[in-house]
């Protein structure tokens, strides 16, 4: 029986110790940055929703190398992806990593932040942010990206407030310089976010645009003002770009063409929930009936599209009580 003990037990450990090799390792991952214009560079992240299967790697992020330092535009969804992001900057310029601008704070544009802060940069980003930092919201989806990401958002991970909060004088763009570019912080809040900010490179004429413009997918729309956001991509024509990168997507080279994804799909959104509300139709009916075979072959539909159809319907439900 001793024996018999003895070969269980040592049967077991093997197995645990299997287990424990299995666990999934935080190996660095690589990321190639792809030039857009003599001075920016960005990070196209894969299409769809972030999973453990991409690593959160599903977003846009990218930088600006100055000649007296680089700004960085968002630093993707993990810290792992923030240190992947320094790396790779590092493997195009010796230059300081300066600034960070945060292009809103939803999970997969700032959570790589930590990595930044420990280069020393200075976090720049939309004052309203802080509600979001301050609030049960941003605990509860932490706690959902640990357990969704797994180990890329860990225990480790958190989350970083900026270091200058921007207050924009009536809407009015924050203009700076550095290295003989110049720049321009746009605030486009309470469309897309509350805190949404886009950045213009001028003398390359860049526009970082967050997740107000996508290219090659439908957009995460939820809880967002459509009506704030089609008014902020009237906006991004009046910058006049050669070229768009956007928060999802390849980066755009013709942005009036490339935008009529969104336009039309946030207009769509509206006319058919807005329909179904002033007819006094629910939700679920409603939704039923919409002809959505425009929109259904396109990447990251079967996560967001209900979604962001029932944020819609409420959207409307609102505007329409502010008519009566």
């Amino acid at each position: 029986m001793k024996s018999m003990f003895g070969l269980s037990h040592l049967w077991l450990m093997f197995v645990l110790g299997l287990q424990a090799g299995a666990a999934p390792a935080l190996e660095p991952l690589r990321l190639l940055a792809e030039q857009v214009s003599p001075h920016v560079y960005y990070f196209r992240g894969q299409s769809g929703m972030a999973s453990a299967g991409n690593q959160g790697f599903m977003s846009n992020a990218g930088f600006v190398v100055t000649g007296d330092g680089v700004i960085v535009f968002d630093a993707l969804a993990t810290p792992v992806l923030g240190e992947a992001m320094v790396k790779a900057i590092r493997s195009v310029t010796a230059e300081p990593i300066r600034r960070v601008i945060v292009s809103h704070y939803h999970a997969d544009h700032f959570y790589g932040l930590q990595a930044f802060k420990a280069q020393g940069a200075e976090i720049w980003a939309h004052e309203n942010a802080q509600a979001y930092l301050q609030s049960d919201q941003a605990v509860e989806r932490l706690a959902q990206r640990r357990d969704a990401l797994a180990p890329w958002v860990n225990a480790q991970t958190r989350l970083v407030a900026a270091d200058r909060w921007l207050s924009f004088n009536l809407g009015k763009a924050i203009s700076f310089a550095m290295g003989g570019l110049h720049f321009r912080v746009i605030d486009s809040s309470g469309a897309h976010s509350n805190d949404d900010i886009m950045l213009a490179v001028d003398e390359d004429a860049v526009l970082f645009a967050g997740d107000l413009f996508f290219t090659g997918r439908i957009p995460f729309v939820g809880d967002a003002d459509s009506k704030a956001w089609l008014g902020a991509l009237e906006r991004i024509l009046e910058v006049q770009p050669k070229f768009v990168v956007p928060g999802h997507g390849r980066v755009s080279t013709a942005p009036l063409q490339d935008m009529q994804l969104t336009r039309e799909y946030l207009n769509y959104l509206r006319q058919q929930m807005g329909a179904a509300v002033a007819d006094m139709e629910n939700f679920d009916a409603a939704y039923a009936k919409v002809d959505w075979r425009r929109y259904e072959k396109l990447p990251a539909f079967d996560a967001a599209n209900r979604v962001n159809a029932y944020g819609t319907y409420i959207l409307m439900e609102k505007e329409s009580l502010q008519k009566n």
